[in-house]
């Protein structure tokens, strides 16, 4: 992991430096895709910090999950839409704040997107439903596309497998980032397409932990 996390880093200071000169142009001063850039930057930023081997209670913090599901929809949905993606949002009103990394959990999703997205490439149907629920103590958030699915899903969080389109970090370092402050990663068998669920501790329970 440190080595990922250093090639993040790397890549960060590199981006951050174009940003920066950017933001001098007027025009780009409320452009909202342009904000959503520069807190993607934070995020990748923050994910390479993460101490992943330390507790839970340290790398997290309380989190408005309604506020980073409404910050990821900026940051994804006109791509979505021109590639002819249709996204469903079920977000239950009044979520409850849970414990979390915000830039980490953003990353997260924005990886389980973009599988999600290759993986409809080549089908007819092309569907994202993206749903988050209070369940039994902590809040899941399921990531469920029309793609054409996982034929062996043992493996999946192991990175390079031999066979595989991409190095497949990507699904090992969300699983890595989730568990860095106490959530988790799964993936949820489907006769059709694919579903994974993030879940994440209630916020109020793990303050208590990190402030005992």
């Amino acid at each position: 992991m440190s080595a990922v996390a250093h090639e993040i880093r790397n890549l960060c200071g590199a981006v951050l430096v174009v940003h920066k000169n950017l933001s001098r142009v007027k025009e780009l001063e409320s452009n909202e895709d342009f904000k959503a850039l520069g807190n993607l930057i934070q995020s990748l930023e923050r994910v390479s910090a993460l101490e992943l081997g330390s507790a839970a209670s340290q790398n997290g913090e309380v989190v408005e999950l309604t506020s980073v599901l409404d910050e990821f929809r900026i940051l994804i949905e006109t791509a979505y839409h021109e590639s002819k993606i249709e996204m469903e949002w079920d977000v239950q009103e009044s979520l409850p704040l849970v414990w979390a990394d915000r830039y980490g959990l953003i990353q997260v999703f924005l990886n389980l997107a973009k599988n999600s997205r290759r993986a409809m490439a080549s089908t007819r149907v092309k569907e994202l439903r993206i749903a988050a629920r209070e369940e039994k103590g902590t809040v899941t958030i399921r990531f469920e596309d029309s793609g054409t699915g996982i034929a062996a899903s043992e493996n999946i969080f192991r990175p390079f497998q031999r066979g595989a389109e991409s190095s497949g970090l990507g699904l090992y370092v969300s699983r890595a980032i989730m568990r860095s402050f106490g959530g988790e990663l799964s993936y949820e068998p489907r006769s059709e397409g694919c579903c994974f669920a993030v879940v994440l501790p209630l916020g109020i329970a793990q303050e208590e932990v990190a402030n005992a």
